[in-house]
C-alpha cells in the first residue's frame, strides 16, 4: 500500500470517528444526562442546567457559548483550534439539535413509567419532565452515561480534534495565572457540576455528575490508548549478559543497557531499561530470581509507548 493511499484511508477513518463520536456525545447528553438534571462539565453540562431552568434547546445554549469561546480563544491563544475541532463543534450541535427535536428529553433508563403527574405519597423521588414525571434509576443511568460520553470523546480525540468548549476558559486562565491546566480544568468543570446543586438543591446531582466524569475519563484512556498495558522495568544487575540473553532470546524484545554508579560503595553497576507488555513483564520478573537473586528491580506503568516495536511516532 502506497503512503498516499494509506494516509487517505487514515484520514477517512479519522473523520468517521469524528462523526460517530459527535453523534454518541449527543445521545449521551440528550437521552441520559439531561433527563436526570446532571451537568458533568463543559458547555453542554451548563446548557443542561439552563435548559431545565429556562426551557430552550440545549444545542442553542451550547452553540451560543461555543462560538464566542472559539473566537475569544483564537484571539487570545492564537490559532490552536484546527478545522476538526470546529467541525466537531458543528457536528455535536447538529446531532444534539436533531435528537432533542425528534426524541425530546425523554429518559432511556428509568424505574417505572413516565407519568402525567406525580403520584401523591410515592416514596421514590420523581423528576419533573417535559412529558410528565418519572422515577429515576440514578446509578445505572450514570454508568451508561459515563460509558457513552467516554467512547464519544475518546473517538473525537482519536480523530485529531479537541473538546474546545469550557476547556478554552481553562487555557485562557492558564495563560494569565500560570496555574496548571489540569487544575484549572477541574475547577471550571467542578463549578459547572456544582451548578446543579445551586439550581435544583439536590446533593445527589453533582455527586452523580462527578461519577460520570470519572467513568468518562477511564473510558477515554481505553479508547485513545487501547487495552494494551505496558510496564517499564529498570533492572540493576551483576548478571547483565544472562538478563540480556533472556530478554533477547526468550522474550524476543529489545532494551537498553546503561552504566551507573552505586551511591553506597561507589561501584560501577549495570542497568537494563526495558519496556514490555504485562505478560512478558511477568515472565521476566519470575525468572529474575533464577538469573540474579540480588537484582534490584523498579517497575512502572507506561501509559503510552512510541517507537520501534510499539506504536508509530506521530507524523505531526
Amino acid at each position: 500500500m502506497t503512503t498516499d493511499k494509506k494516509n487517505w484511508k487514515n484520514e477517512v477513518l479519522a473523520y468517521a470517528m469524528l462523526v460517530l463520536g459527535s453523534a454518541l456525545f449527543a445521545v449521551g447528553d440528550v437521552m441520559f444526562v439531561n433527563p436526570y438534571l446532571m451537568a458533568p462539565g463543559g458547555t453542554y453540562g451548563l446548557s443542561n442546567v439552563f435548559n431545565t431552568l429556562w426551557p430552550w434547546k440545549i444545542s442553542l445554549y451550547a452553540i451560543c457559548m461555543d462560538v464566542p469561546l472559539l473566537l475569544v480563544g483564537t484571539w487570545i491563544l492564537g490559532p490552536k483550534f484546527g478545522f476538526k475541532t470546529i467541525l466537531s463543534t458543528a457536528l455535536i450541535f447538529g446531532f444534539t439539535f436533531l435528537l432533542e427535536s425528534v426524541w425530546g428529553y425523554n429518559p432511556v433508563i428509568f424505574d417505572g413509567k413516565i407519568m402525567p403527574a406525580p403520584i401523591e405519597g410515592l416514596s421514590m423521588v420523581q423528576i419533573p419532565h417535559d412529558g410528565g414525571w418519572f422515577m429515576p434509576d440514578y446509578f445505572l443511568n450514570t454508568v451508561v452515561a459515563g460509558l457513552i460520553y467516554g467512547v464519544a470523546i475518546g473517538l473525537i480525540f482519536r480523530s485529531g480534534a479537541t473538546s474546545g468548549g469550557s476547556d478554552i476558559i481553562s487555557m485562557i486562565l492558564h495563560k494569565y495565572t500560570k496555574i496548571s491546566l489540569g487544575t484549572l480544568v477541574m475547577i471550571v468543570d467542578g463549578c459547572i457540576t456544582l451548578s446543579t446543586l445551586v439550581a435544583f438543591g439536590d446533593i445527589r446531582l453533582p455527586i452523580y455528575s462527578i461519577i460520570i466524569i470519572f467513568i468518562e475519563g477511564k473510558v477515554i484512556d481505553l479508547v485513545v490508548d487501547g487495552m494494551k498495558s505496558y510496564k517499564t522495568m529498570f533492572i540493576v544487575t551483576d548478571e547483565m549478559e544472562a538478563v540480556r540473553d533472556f530478554i533477547l532470546n526468550d522474550l524476543k524484545r529489545g532494551g537498553t543497557c546503561l552504566t551507573g554508579t552505586g551511591l553506597y560503595q561507589g561501584n560501577e553497576r549495570k542497568m537494563v531499561y526495558v519496556t514490555l507488555d504485562r505478560a512478558d513483564m511477568v515472565k521476566l520478573k519470575s525468572n529474575l530470581h533464577r538469573i540474579d537473586p540480588k537484582a534490584f528491580v523498579n517497575i512502572m506503568d507506561s501509559s503510552e509507548i512510541l517507537g520501534m516495536g510499539f506504536k508509530s511516532l506521530p507524523k505531526e
